[in-house]
């Protein structure tokens, strides 16, 4: 039975039934705000003659002179426009030499348009243009450095360093202990975060460990005469600290500093900047507190809500009206990150309207979830209202995006899975070693598949391979890995686990996928990988949990451990086949990344898949919001949490591991999620995640949730908050009505004597689909959500997935 897509204006189980629309900002722009009488009128009436209309706060910021000032610069406010439009108004109203202009931004093609677009603006030639440093961070240093003798050769390529870092690994004998691109990730955390070699962290033996790699990859750059783009900025910033002549250089020529996309910026960039405008204060930012999502980059929100305390007097310019999306997209993004505590307060304003407003549905599994999306886009291509490169798909992580994947890939659908790097699902280190397993059940000599399996019983892999192709010239095994038996450094209990092993590898051929998966992971898989501390120094447990969930997930749908390895070559093979569509420019082809990838992004239409509890917000984020509650006192909880005293001006950020801090980064990840689409937002939440049930995003039930009333329903609110998440999701029934708010229900006198108040919720149930019948069964399993058919137990007639709405009596709970 095919599950069509049922689409609704608010979430499941949403307390309110009605759309939240952005205000719609007026229309008076530089036409209307800047009479003819003022001074500066001919530039402004220059840059509409170009089609630059600016609005008031626009203006405002263009017009600044002297002085640091914070643009805040809301989703799709134009911030590309005032930058490039306050460049020209000081080259051309105030007579600012170019050469005294440092543009920063984080990309080299933003460096390059705001080049081109400063030199079509009125009375700027291109040579002009040119003579502006518009530059990113790294290019500009790269500068510097090389300007006072630094000639090393960059070593720029991500698979490069990783190779340099896989051989280290290797020479250490911890190659089946780290990963390089794991290892890179946090030695350049360190580096932007200003750590010297003797202030990283060295408390347990795998700290040291890891400081020892970091070390040989150090040595190794210097032995070839390399640095990376991390070790840049760290030389500029040594260089600038012991050569006050060379800053001072610097202070005099640059006058005016302009940094784009300031809440990415990193500790060390930001002392950097600090650094260069110490003497003339001129400190133009613009950026959005509410898309810093790059933490584990070392970005911080407080650069820009601290603003005001690291450069006293400083102003601050609001740009609040979004010239990309609709009414309804810009207000649940307003009404979604608005919950967020450590923000400056702003509300988006909208110029767009449209009858389609944000759709939101509630499939059954993350497969389904992915064949409703793929039936969607099928659909808009061939009633010819959309092409493929008009529609993104957006994940919280790459795991997540497995379903979704396979089901392009299945229906031959062109597509870029832009953050998926050079492997699929099943060939990352965490999920390979459990499909070798299966590769080995399927066929027992497959030598390639065998290293996981040596590696597994805590035997060095080439070591361990070298004797069994020395035993198998000797004799011939059905089961080569039993040579491991004679291997003479084994202890007589790690023989009695390579007999075991061959024994388990010989059963999982007669047994379902997912029965194998997970008897792999119950009979060794999971423990060996917490056996050893090296994993969680780079990775993080939850996240190894969650993706061999999802490989759980993925071997359902098949009945044989053949019939699943062969779709998972046929994926690997499709995705050798996709990695070409990344050579051809403007594809026409469906996008799939991350949120982290989208970020500066824009499409007509997106989909935002996995807005469930444990997806979005992610199970790491709520495992830290549990160990911040754990962690108070009895009488603070409950209690909304303190944030911390805000740091020194130019210190080291602080650790921002507490569960707030944690789930407010997942809120702005929702936001930008929901503020890339222009003109369509569909929002998906499964009711199933990793097999066990679960809600809809608390960050969609928050946007949507009603005023609390007071007394006895107060009570009952307090009550339903103590009940876990993930309780409740489902597809709709076909049919309801979307309709104002209800009132809260009244507790009747005896309930009220009686101590108690009702509630109505929703629950997960099959629909008997005849209109005579009545018939319906609360579903309270994964298995029974994902049957593809069920019959009506009183009448026969066919049952549809769907919702109920039952009443229940909650007690009121007294603190």
């Amino acid at each position: 039975m095919t599950i069509e897509p049922v689409y609704y204006k608010t979430p499941f189980g949403s307390e309110i039934k009605h759309v939240p629309y952005a205000p719609i900002a007026g229309g008076e722009t530089s036409r209307e705000l800047v009479p003819d009488t003022a001074q500066d009128a001919y530039y402004f009436r220059s840059l509409e003659d170009r089609g630059i209309c600016l609005n008031a706060p626009q203006i405002e910021a263009v017009r600044h002179h002297q002085g640091p000032l914070l643009t805040l610069a809301g989703a799709g406010s134009g911030k590309t426009s005032v930058l490039v439009a306050r460049t020209g108004y000081l080259l051309t109203l105030h007579r600012v030499a170019p050469e005294n202009i440092l543009l920063v931004t984080f990309t080299k093609k933003a460096s390059m348009e705001m080049q081109e677009r400063i030199a079509r603006l009125p009375g700027i030639s291109r040579s002009i243009a040119n003579r502006v440093q518009a530059s990113t961070f790294h290019a500009f240093f790269l500068k510097l450095i090389r300007h006072k003798g630094h000639a090393q050769d960059i070593l720029g390529a991500d698979r490069y360093k990783q190779i340099v870092v896989k051989k280290i690994l290797r020479d250490l004998q911890l190659h089946d202990s780290y990963q390089p691109e794991d290892v890179l990730a946090q030695l350049s955390a360190h580096k932007m975060n200003g750590l010297k070699p003797d202030q990283w962290p060295d408390r347990t033996p795998e700290e040291r460990e890891i400081n020892q790699i970091f070390a040989r990859y150090e040595q190794w750059k210097q032995q070839y005469n390399k640095i990376d783009y991390d070790d840049i900025l760290v030389i500029a910033h040594d260089m600038l600290q012991e050569k006050p002549e060379l800053l001072a250089g610097l202070q005099k020529r640059f006058t005016y500093v302009m940094v784009d996309e300031f809440q990415d910026t990193n500790y060390l960039q930001y002392q950097l900047v600090q650094m260069l405008v110490r003497k003339s204060r001129n400190l133009f930012v613009v950026g959005d507190d509410d898309q810093t999502i790059y933490t584990f980059n070392g970005a911080r929100s407080e650069f820009i809500l601290e603003f005001g305390q690291t450069f006293p007097g400083a102003r601050t310019v609001t740009l609040d009206i979004n010239y990309r999306s609709t009414s309804s997209i810009v207000g649940l993004g307003n009404e979604v990150i608005r919950h967020n505590q450590k923000r400056k307060v702003k509300t988006l304003k909208a110029v767009h309207t449209s009858d389609f407003t944000p759709q939101f549905f509630t499939p059954a599994t993350t497969d389904e979830e992915a064949e409703q999306i793929i039936r969607q886009i099928q659909t808009e291509v061939t009633a010819g209202n959309r092409s493929y490169k008009d529609m993104a798909i957006l994940h919280r992580t790459v795991s997540n995006s497995r379903a979704v994947f396979e089901q392009l890939a299945l229906q031959n659908i062109p597509f870029i899975p832009y953050s998926m790097g050079d492997q699929t699902f099943y060939e990352h280190w965490i999920v390979k070693p459990v499909i070798d397993h299966l590769r080995l059940a399927a066929e027992p000599r497959q030598f390639d598949a065998m290293e996981a399996a040596v590696h597994a019983l805590f035997i060095p892999k080439d070591k361990g391979m070298d004797y069994i192709w020395q035993q198998e010239k000797l004799q011939r095994k059905k089961y080569p890995l039993i040579h491991l038996n004679t291997y003479p450094e084994l202890k007589s209990f790690q023989k009695d686990k390579v007999k075991e092993r061959v024994k388990l590898i010989k059963s999982l051929a007669t047994i379902k996928p997912t029965v194998a998966v997970k008897k792999i992971r119950a009979e060794f898989y999971d423990q060996f990988l917490e056996a050893t501390d090296r994993q969680a120094v780079t990775s993080h447990k939850e996240t190894i949990k969650e993706t061999l969930d999802e490989l759980e997930a993925s071997a359902k749908r098949f009945e044989t451990a053949a019939d699943f390895i062969a779709f998972v070559d046929g994926m690997i093979a499709k995705h050798k086949e996709i990695e070409q569509l990344h050579q051809q420019h403007d594809a026409d082809a469906v996008s799939l990344m991350t949120i982290h990838r989208s970020k500066g992004l824009e499409f007509p239409v997106v989909f935002l898949i996995g807005a469930s509890e444990g997806i979005l917000p992610h199970s790491t984020a709520l495992l830290e919001a549990q160990k911040a509650e754990a962690g108070r006192s009895p009488s603070d909880r409950g209690k909304k949490a303190a944030r911390p005293p805000a740091r020194a001006a130019g210190s080291a950020p602080a650790n921002a591991d507490d569960g707030e801090a944690a789930l407010e980064e997942e809120r702005r990840l929702a936001y930008v999620a929901i503020t890339r689409a222009k003109e369509q937002l569909y929002i998906a939440s499964p009711a199933w995640y990793r097999g066990k049930k679960t809600e809809v995003s608390r960050f969609l039930r928050d946007a949507f949730a009603a005023a609390r009333p007071a007394g006895a329903a107060a009570a009952a609110t307090a009550a339903q908050s103590k009940r876990p998440r993930g309780e409740a999701a489902a597809s709709l029934p076909k049919a309801r009505a979307i309709s104002p708010a209800a009132p809260s229900p009244k507790p009747t006198p005896a309930a009220a004597r009686a101590g108690e108040v009702t509630s109505r919720e929703m629950t997960l149930a099959w629909l008997c689909t005849d209109t005579n019948c009545k018939a319906w069964s609360k579903i309270i399993s994964y298995d029974d959500a994902n049957q593809s058919e069920k019959s009506c137990p009183l009448c026969g007639a066919a049952m549809r997935r769907g919702s109920k709405e039952v009443q229940t009596r909650i007690q009121p709970q007294y603190y």
